[in-house]
C-alpha cells in the first residue's frame, strides 16, 4: 500500500523538479507544464486517489518553488483539475491524440488562469508567447500517458 503511494508522489515530485529546473531562455519560453500533465494522467487513472486536494497542495509547492504569490498556481491547478476530474470517464475512452487535445485546452486554461490572477496582483501584461508550453505540452502528452500507465501497471498502482 505504501508503495503505491509513494510511487504517486514521486512522480509528482519529479514534475515539480522539471518544473523549476533551469533552462536556457530560449527553452524556457516552451517549457511544458510538468506538474498538470502528471495531475492530469494520475487524475483520469486515479480520480479517488489524486483529486483537487492534491492538485491544490501541489500548486502550493509550485507557488513556493517558482515564487510567486501563494495560491497562484494552487487555484489554476485546481480549477484545471476538477474539470477534469468531472469528465475523467468521458476522457478515458478518447484515444491518445484527443486525450492531448483535452490537456491542450486545460493547459491553455491553467495559463490564462495563472495570467489573470497575476494580473490583478501585478502589471502584467498577455503576450502570445505565453502561451507556447501549451503547445508542447500537447505533444508531451502521449509520451507521458504511456510512461506512467507502464509504471502504474509495474507497480500494480489501482
Amino acid at each position: 500500500m505504501r508503495k503505491r503511494h509513494s510511487v504517486i508522489v514521486t512522480t509528482l515530485l519529479i514534475a515539480l523538479v522539471l518544473q523549476i529546473v533551469p533552462l536556457p531562455i530560449q527553452v524556457d519560453l516552451y517549457r511544458p507544464d510538468w506538474v498538470l500533465i502528471v495531475l492530469a494522467y494520475w487524475s483520469m487513472a486515479l480520480p479517488h486517489r489524486v483529486n483537487v486536494g492534491v492538485a491544490f497542495l501541489t500548486g502550493v509547492a509550485v507557488d513556493i518553488l517558482v515564487g510567486t504569490t501563494l495560491g497562484i498556481h494552487s487555484l489554476s491547478l485546481s480549477i484545471s483539475i476538477y474539470i477534469l476530474a468531472a469528465n475523467y470517464q468521458r476522457l478515458r475512452n478518447y484515444s491518445v491524440w484527443q486525450q492531448a487535445i483535452v490537456i491542450g485546452l486545460l493547459s491553455s486554461l491553467y495559463h490564462l488562469l495563472t495570467f489573470w490572477v497575476q494580473h490583478l496582483l501585478t502589471d502584467i501584461y498577455f503576450q502570445l508567447d505565453y502561451l507556447w508550453p501549451v503547445l508542447t505540452s500537447m505533444l508531451l502528452w502521449p509520451w507521458v500517458f504511456w510512461l506512467l500507465r507502464k509504471t502504474r501497471r509495474q507497480f500494480s498502482i489501482s
